[in-house]
């Protein structure tokens, strides 16, 4: 998500110093897990859309990216959790790759060398491959080449250490989630907290798990009837950056569903498969965000689509897609804001200590601007406190 973050989303890892800084209240917890200085809780009073399910979330909706990434290691119950505490209105838990014998577990990447202390088992060190993945030769170790009893023998880390050197304190500490539990966490959470908990999984490269034997969206589509969450108004959006999987689970489901969009001139993997000649530029026009809406419910593309930046990485001016967008009827959830000064645009960054925040509030404010629904973000009480500011003027 190239270089693929959530199948296309490219990030730029720094090097450098570690630099220490304030959570913006996130570490401190009042009882019943309420974060101090935010006022109420997700679900809060606030402009909604109207109606229910998805449309019913608080607008700008604030979407844990992979959990509270900012402050744990992605993907897990850690991050999760923690995501909850600090507000996030839907948790993205879970990037979808299955294993060998068919579980979906949650991973950034099938290749989990730089997310599990998988190098540190000399009992896999043969398991180690280089594959074909995307179109990009990728060396590491993959999830389809372990059963989910070997997966379970794992610990998670933190990706990107030389940005969140705090994160690595939890390395080790939580196992690998399947998709699975996180339904069932998901329903434990919305009885302890006394409020719907939201999630919004990924599949992630359905396209090359498919010519695995590995079909993904029904493998998915199985487990949300299992545990009854396969309906219009069910609290799970489902994701990817290929069109057709989330064409394909238009059919098998009646859950949210949303077209990821990487960069304009990138082409979607299974539209490169298909022989497809269309690009994001294509898809973003009044016509394909129109074809868009005929199966899906909303976007999420790379904040570089709604403010594009110039040659020294400094925002321009919006396009015209939230605009478009909405006029389709898809709703917007952009991705992804970050505190730290390397993911923020070159105007709101504060030095260049890699590990050290920037203005995000400022850069929070100027997306808030054009009218997005919501974003993800690696930072959630970041994220709401720059939504209750915007909201007071």
């Amino acid at each position: 998500m190239g270089t693929h973050e959530s199948g296309e989303r490219t990030e730029t890892t720094a090097s450098g110093g570690t630099g220490r800084r304030a959570l913006l209240g996130a570490a401190v917890l009042g009882a019943g897990g309420t974060v101090l200085g935010l006022s109420g809780t997700a679900g809060a009073a606030g402009p909604r859309h109207g109606g229910r399910g998805l449309k019913g979330l608080p607008v700008p909706t604030i979407i844990g990216h992979r959990g509270a990434s900012g402050y744990r290691p992605e993907h897990t119950f850690g991050a999760y959790d923690l995501a909850l505490d600090l507000g996030a209105d839907i948790v993205e838990a879970g990037d979808l790759v299955p294993t060998r014998d068919g579980h979906l577990v949650c991973r950034h990447e099938p290749e989990i060398g730089g997310t599990t202390d998988v190098a540190d088992h000399p009992e896999f060190a043969d398991r180690k491959r280089t594959k074909l993945l995307d179109g990009v030769s990728v060396t590491g170790w993959f999830t389809e080449d372990f059963t989910l009893a070997e997966l379970k023998r794992l610990r998670a880390v933190e990706r990107i250490p030389a940005n969140r050197p705090h994160n690595t304190l939890y390395d080790g500490r939580w196992e690998i989630p399947t998709f699975e539990e996180v339904l069932r966490w998901q329903n434990e959470q919305t009885r302890g907290r006394g409020k719907q908990v939201w999630i919004y999984p990924e599949l992630k490269h359905p396209t090359y798990f498919r010519k695995l034997g590995l079909g993904t969206e029904e493998l998915l589509a199985r487990l949300l009837r299992r545990h009854g969450k396969d309906k219009k108004n069910s609290p799970v959006v489902i994701q990817s950056f290929e069109p057709t999987s989330i064409q394909r689970m238009s059919r098998l489901v009646g859950n949210p569903l949303a077209v990821l969009l990487s960069g304009a001139n990138s082409r979607p993997w299974d539209f490169a498969e298909n022989g497809d000649p269309r690009t994001v530029a294509d898809l973003v026009t009044p016509k394909g965000l129109k074809e868009i809406a005929s199966y899906a419910q909303g976007i999420g593309p790379t904040l570089d689509l709604i403010i594009p930046k110039d040659a020294a990485g400094n925002l321009t001016e919006p396009t015209t897609l939230v605009r478009d967008a909405h006029r389709a009827g898809l709703v917007l959830h952009p991705y992804t804001m970050r505190n730290e000064n390397p993911f923020l645009p070159a105007d709101f960054r504060k030095g260049s200590d890699p590990d050290a925040y920037g203005d995000v509030f400022g850069a929070f404010r100027t997306y808030f601007a054009t009218g997005i629904d919501g974003v993800f973000t690696d930072h959630p009480d970041t994220g709401l406190l720059a939504r209750e500011d915007f909201r007071t003027g």
